[in-house]
């Protein structure tokens, strides 16, 4: 059985102009990225843009698509998942920023390099070429 999620690294500029990376903490306190799974008649690129706005509050356009994270987990009725989640490099164009409570403990703005940093240090592994795509693709260097 194939599941597929989707989701994003979200970006804006704020008011001075300066680049802005968006970050979650997730209810188990762990620096993530807004996904969620794909629901019957959605593409994938819509699942992202559905979560995103449902998770964070923010409305997002695609730019262009990051990469996908392939992993496999056993769950008790469905047997062996194969799991995959299609991530996107997403601008925020509007909205409110509002954590989605019953999901996420929080999600706020952050500095890219000390979005990078925080995600390296409590991220999860299989996220660091996620976020260091997105960094890459907005021109943001990075160690």
């Amino acid at each position: 059985m194939v599941e597929i999620s989707a989701g994003g690294v979200v970006y804006r500029r704020n008011e001075a102009g300066i680049l802005q990376i968006q970050l979650i903490q997730d209810r188990y306190g762990k620096v993530s990225l807004p996904k969620g799974k794909m629901e019957p008649g959605e593409t994938v690129e819509q699942t992202a843009l559905r979560e995103i706005a449902e998770e964070t509050g923010m409305i997002g356009v695609i730019v262009k698509p990051i990469d996908q994270i392939k992993y496999q987990y056993h769950d008790a009725n469905k047997g062996t998942v194969n799991k995959e989640v299609h991530y996107y490099l997403v601008e925020a164009v509007g909205g409110s920023l509002q954590a989605q409570v019953e999901e996420i403990r929080g999600v706020e703005w952050f500095d890219p390099l000390e979005a990078w940093k925080r995600q390296k240090q409590s991220g999860y592994e299989n996220n660091n070429r996620i976020v260091a795509g997105a960094l890459s693709l907005l021109g943001v260097k990075h160690d």
